[in-house]
């Protein structure tokens, strides 16, 4: 076939698919992981917009999350797993049908319960509906091949490539947390980041209190258990799709990290407070502020793009936080346009997302070394930038979803030797050691939570 033909076929089956929408739940996985990789779309996002369009039961819903997740999580042994029987290096490959290996593949060396066989069999199905005869062809003799033929992961963990490879990380990642951590807690939090975060919720009290919100889920068919943490904290234990749906329109809580959560409580806030939420899309963290001050004062909530404010916007509908207020701003000039007038400042500014991987594990493929330093220096505008919108005697928060000492320290200390007018804070109910300067870090492997970074200031009087 004349590889103009081979092209116009792919083509042709791309829009055959797209046109009748997917079927399976391995073709929605397949749409969801290209758009992943193709589109640079965000895992969480993407997922939920494909199984709301696709119909399926919640048994094929859940492989489809599986299936997802699952291939990100463990690309690197996958990838490796696979270039022992491609004769065609898998970034020669088409988009799609590289997918479709690592679906196959993921499904062959991770889930004991599908039988390769099987996984086979819908490898092969799912190249020809996205491919044509050739790429068929080759994904069914690669998916033979590695059913056939035991593979054994290397297993050397003395070293960062084995490490890496092992625990499916990027190399310069792992080398960053060697130095810092040792050889041992980095295999530790890189197995934390590769396994199935808790279903954590934060009960919205502007509802009850979170005794009644809890007996109201129970009802409904929403088991929790406590949070460690604050009282606002549950992980949901069992409830079908449906009663968590339930809840969740009719504003009774939100999915949030226990991590989050503690963030929000460092800014002190209270009823009557005027607080600023500097980077606030899309919203978790805001409506949290409004649920501690009992919707008493104003919450102004900031982001530089107004599709991300509407996201916020539809959440404080939700959960009735009716002192939020939305504005189109760059965090950086919040001290030029609201100087002195708020009680509380937090930033949880944008950053590399290396303390959420497990949530996001599209990350680790996407991140480089190279982005840390421009990351820093939008961090360090924000921060400054938000410090003049505190009054004196105010607080200011900083976080991250990054364990990168770039991003959190680095910032916090050149931000006290620059304003000798703000002092370190201590964090009350902090769950973890605390350095002297009033920061402190989050980490997946000791905490159970997402990783942060937490830094509280207090500007003199």
């Amino acid at each position: 076939m004349p590889a103009s033909q081979g092209r116009r076929g792919l083509e042709q089956a791309h829009v055959e698919l797209a046109s009748r929408g997917p079927r399976t739940s391995r073709e929605v996985a397949l749409e969801v992981l290209h758009r992943i990789e193709a589109d640079r779309a965000w895992s969480g996002p993407a997922l939920r917009s494909a199984l709301a369009r696709a119909a399926l039961s919640p048994r094929d819903e859940a492989l489809v999350t599986e299936l997802v997740y699952g291939t990100l999580r463990h690309r690197a042994e996958i990838d490796w797993a696979l270039s022992r029987f491609s004769r065609t290096p898998l970034q020669d490959l088409p988009s799609r049908i590289r997918t479709v290996l690592r679906i196959g593949a993921y499904q062959i060396l991770f889930l004991q319960r599908i039988p390769p066989a099987a996984a086979c069999w819908e490898a092969v199905e799912l190249a020809k509906r996205v491919g044509h005869r050739g790429t068929a062809r080759l994904v069914n003799a690669v998916m033979r091949r590695l059913a056939d033929s035991p593979v054994v992961i290397p297993d050397d963990v003395r070293t960062v490539e084995g490490l890496a490879l092992r625990h499916s990380h990027p190399a310069w990642l792992v080398a960053r947390w060697v130095e810092r951590f040792g050889l041992e807690e980095t295999r530790a939090l890189c197995a934390a980041n590769n396994q199935t975060p808790p279903s954590s919720i934060r009960l919205n009290t502007l509802r009850g209190t979170p005794e009644a919100v809890t007996k109201y889920l129970a009802e409904i068919g929403v088991e929790t258990v406590p949070s460690v943490f604050l009282p606002e904290g549950r992980r949901i234990t069992a409830g079908s799709a449906d009663a968590r749906q339930a809840g969740y329109d009719a504003g009774w809580f939100s999915p949030q990290d226990e991590g989050s959560m503690l963030v929000a409580r460092l800014t002190d806030a209270r009823p009557g407070n005027i607080v600023i939420d500097a980077c606030s899309a899309p919203g978790g963290k805001t409506t949290h502020l409004a649920a501690l001050m009992e919707n008493r004062g104003r919450v102004i909530a900031c982001d530089i793009k107004p599709a991300r404010l509407a996201a916020v916007s539809r959440h404080a509908t939700r959960l009735g936080a009716t002192i939020v207020e939305v504005r189109v701003l760059d965090a950086a000039r919040l001290g030029t346009e609201y100087p002195g007038a708020a009680d509380s400042v937090l930033v949880d500014a944008p950053c590399s997302g290396t303390g959420v991987l497990r949530r996001r594990p599209e990350i680790k493929w996407r991140l480089d070394a190279s982005a840390l330093p421009l990351l820093v220096e939008r961090q360090r505008a924000i921060l400054h930038g938000a410090a003049g919108a505190v009054r004196p005697g105010g607080c200011l928060v900083y976080s991250v979803c990054s364990i990168e000492p770039e991003e959190g320290p680095g910032i916090a200390k050149e931000f006290l030797r620059r304003h000798p007018e703000w002092v370190p804070s201590a964090l009350l109910g902090w769950p973890s050691e605390q350095e002297a300067d009033g920061a402190a870090f989050l980490y997946p492997h000791r905490t159970a939570t997402d990783g942060f970074f937490v830094a509280a200031f207090r500007r003199k009087p």
